[in-house]
C-alpha cells in the first residue's frame, strides 16, 4: 500500500496540541462500496510500516472511530473491499472528523488541521495525476522516436512543476502541522538557505522534534562549510585498510576537490569519466580529488574503483548516508563536490561537468 506525499515518517510528529480543547474526537466515515460488516483500521506508522490501533466494521453504510487525544498526530484508516485496498493519511486531533475513501479520491475534514491537509492534498493529487498521465503517453508502443522525446520532456516538467508545488504548499504552511510534515519530508529538496529560513518559521512546539532537530543540525554544518570557510577535517578508513585524514591532503598547496559518491549511484558513474579527464589533465599542475565513498559494501567500493579506473585516494566508513564526512559537509545528495583551494578554504559546491572544468582551468593556470 503506497503512502501519500503526507505519510511516511514525516507524519510522526508528535506535540501539536489539539484545537477543540477536552472533548475528545469522533471520526465518521464512508467507504467505497464496502457492505455491512466490512473492516476499517485505524493505523500508525512505525519503521515505514503501518501498524493497527483499532479496529471498527461498517454498520448503516459508516464506520466510526471514537475516543480523546492529547496531541495532534497523524494517523491511517485503510480499508480492503472486494480485494481493492483504500487509505486515507490524516491528523488525529480532538473534534468531528470525517472521512471519505474512494476510487478516485480520499479526503478528511472537519477540524483545523485536517481542513487544511485536505486542501493540500487536493493540489498535490492534482500535480500527481499529470504525472500519471505523462507517464502514460509514454507507455503508447507506436509513439516515434520524436514523440517519445517530447513525452519524456512533459514528464520532467510535470516532475519538477510537482516538487514545486509541494515546497510552495510546505512554505506556506511552515506555521502549523501540515506545513512542518511538509518540511519534514521535503529539506533534502532545499537549498541551505530555504532550510535555514524555514526552521526559523516552525513554532516552537515542533524545535524539539528528531527530524527538525537534525535539520538544524544539517543547515549549521552546511553554514560551517559553505563557500569561503575553511575545511572541516575528518578521519575514514582507505582503501588498503588504513586511515587517512583529509588534512593529510588539504591546505598544503594543491588544489583538492572533494567527490562524494557511491558505486550505486548511476549518476555518479556517468559523472566520473569526466572527473577522470580532469585529473589527469590537471593532477601535474597541482590537482588533487579525493573520493569519499558512500557505500556500505567494501567489495562494492573496491570492485567500482577499479572498473572505473580511478587513481586518486578514496575515502569512507562503509556507513552510506550516515558517512560522517557527508553530515559534516551537509551533503544531501549524490554525486557532489567541493572544491578547495591550497590554502584550506572553500571556494566551490557541487561542480560538475563543464562547470567544474572551467573553473579548474581558472584557478590552475600556469
Amino acid at each position: 500500500m503506497k503512502y501519500s506525499i503526507f505519510s511516511a515518517v514525516a507524519c510522526m510528529l508528535m506535540g501539536g496540541m489539539a484545537c477543540t480543547g477536552n472533548t475528545g474526537y469522533k471520526i465518521t466515515g464512508t467507504v467505497e462500496n464496502a457492505q455491512e460488516g466490512d473492516t476499517v483500521i485505524l493505523q500508525e506508522a512505525v519503521n515505514g510500516d503501518l501498524s493497527p490501533l483499532e479496529t471498527t466494521v461498517i454498520r448503516n453504510g459508516y464506520f466510526t472511530f471514537e475516543g480523546k487525544q492529547d496531541s495532534t498526530i497523524c494517523r491511517y484508516i485503510t480499508s480492503k473491499i472486494d480485494g481493492r485496498e483504500y487509505m486515507v493519511d490524516f491528523f488525529l486531533e480532538n473534534g468531528n472528523i470525517t472521512v471519505s475513501l474512494a476510487k478516485e479520491a480520499v479526503s478528511a475534514t472537519g477540524t483545523y488541521i485536517n481542513d487544511i491537509h485536505q486542501k493540500v492534498r487536493e493540489v498535490v493529487d492534482k500535480a500527481v495525476a499529470e504525472i500519471d498521465e505523462a507517464y502514460a503517453f509514454l507507455r503508447d508502443t507506436t509513439l516515434t522516436n520524436e514523440q517519445r522525446k517530447e513525452g519524456e520532456e512533459q514528464v520532467r516538467l510535470k516532475e519538477a512543476a510537482y516538487y514545486q508545488i509541494v515546497k510552495d504548499c510546505m512554505k506556506q504552511q511552515i506555521t502549523n502541522l501540515v506545513g512542518v510534515s511538509l518540511f519534514k519530508q521535503m529539506y533534502r529538496e532545499n537549498t541551505l538557505e530555504e532550510n535555514d529560513s524555514l526552521l526559523q518559521q516552525v513554532p516552537a512546539m515542533y524545535q524539539t522534534d528528531q527530524t527538525i532537530m537534525k535539520i538544524k543540525d544539517r543547515v549549521e554544518n552546511g553554514k560551517n562549510t559553505m563557500v569561503g570557510k575553511k575545511f572541516a577535517d575528518f578521519e575514514l578508513q582507505t582503501l588498503s585498510g588504513g586511515t587517512k585524514r583529509l588534512s593529510d591532503f588539504v591546505g598544503k598547496g594543491k588544489v583538492v576537490l572533494l567527490d562524494f559518491w557511491a558505486s550505486w549511484c548511476g549518476p555518479c558513474l556517468k559523472e566520473m569519466p569526466n572527473l577522470v579527464v580532469a585529473y589527469d589533465k590537471y593532477t601535474d599542475k597541482g590537482f588533487e580529488v579525493i573520493g569519499i565513498s558512500l557505500d556500505e559494501d567494501e567489495e562494492d567500493w573496491r570492485g567500482a574503483v577499479e572498473h572505473l579506473k580511478i587513481s586518486w585516494p578514496q575515502l569512507s566508513d562503509l556507513k552510506g548516508w550516515k558517512c560522517k564526512a557527508a553530515k559534516l559537509y551537509a551533503i544531501q545528495s549524490i554525486p557532489y563536490t567541493v572544491l578547495i583551494d591550497g590554502e584550506g578554504t572553500i571556494i566551490c559546491r557541487d561542480l560538475r561537468g563543464e562547470e567544474l572544468q572551467k573553473k579548474l582551468e581558472e584557478v590552475l593556470k600556469d
